[in-house]
């Protein structure tokens, strides 16, 4: 599935916002000057600290011996303060800088929400879940491309609801999307995790079975026969037609699908003629 636009580059307005990850190397690098300050001021007021602890640092005999001792500790004190006042007003800029960056996360969190809510919009069907018609166009002619590059085989099964019509005229459109959401479910389940299952529209789908050998697709058909759904007090049974064709070298998509849907006419044609031989014999 293609990736989705990173949101974190463009604010709400739709001009283009700060960049996180710059704004979090700023913050990682106030974060460590800080660091060295503080090794670099405490490493002062320690060696200070010895310096005034030596006693042949100031002679005792000595005159200015009080004096020079009021100015040491008044400029350790000075040290100190200016130190705090640096520090507390370091500490302001960091919070400035946390709460724009909270801010800006949210923003490209929010778009990011926005952006995966309008790509589902534009590649999946609304009711079943499925992708829809437009993105199936775009992901089989990579596949047919891919599957001729590579030699790969390719098959795309076709599949309509046999009595969808008569679901929607006996119990409303709204059991007939019931039918088609559940239809969808089943279809997503029998298909493997490189396969893709599409709503073309209506009761009709498309299944895509890359790297599929033809002898294997009779196993997803045999996951999807008839199925019964709970419709107003009543089990109705559903059921599907199939048909399928492989991709052959220089096939177009249309050609490829065509052939799956003759092959899904032939088989609802068979079903007629046996259901019409079976009233014959009946009578």
């Amino acid at each position: 599935m293609p990736s989705v636009p990173d949101p974190i580059r463009t604010d709400e307005s739709g001009g283009a916002a700060p960049d996180v990850r710059s704004l979090l190397r700023g913050l990682d690098r106030k974060s460590w000057w800080q660091w060295w300050n503080a090794i670099l001021v405490i490493t002062l007021l320690t060696g200070t600290i010895v310096v005034l602890s030596l006693p042949k640092t100031f002679p005792v005999d000595d005159p200015n011996f009080q004096a020079q001792l009021m100015v040491a500790v008044r400029g350790l004190l000075g040290l100190v303060l200016i130190f705090n006042v640096y520090t507390l007003y370091q500490q302001h800029l960091l919070k400035r800088l946390r709460d724009h960056l909270a801010g800006q996360i949210e923003v490209a969190a929010a778009q990011k929400v926005r952006a995966e809510a309008l790509y589902e919009l534009a590649i999946l069907d609304p009711l079943t879940g499925l992708f829809n018609r437009r993105h199936c166009e775009e992901r089989l002619r990579a596949e047919m491309v891919r599957s001729e590059r590579h030699g790969i085989p390719l098959i795309a099964i076709l599949f309509d609801l046999d009595n969808l019509k008569q679901i929607n005229d006996q119990f409303g459109h709204g059991a007939g999307d019931v039918v088609l959401k559940e239809f969808g479910r089943r279809l997503g389940r029998a298909t493997r995790g490189s396969d893709f299952a599409v709503r073309l529209g209506g009761d009709e789908f498309v299944v895509v079975l890359p790297e599929c050998p033809p002898e294997k697709t009779e196993l997803v058909l045999a996951r999807l026969g008839p199925f019964g759904v709970e419709l107003k007090g009543q089990k109705i049974l559903v059921d599907s037609s199939a048909g399928w064709a492989q991709y052959q070298p220089g096939d177009s998509m249309e050609q490829l699908l065509a052939r799956a849907d003759e092959a899904l006419y032939a088989q609802k044609a068979a079903r007629h003629l046996d259901k019409r031989n079976e009233v014959l014999a009946r009578s």
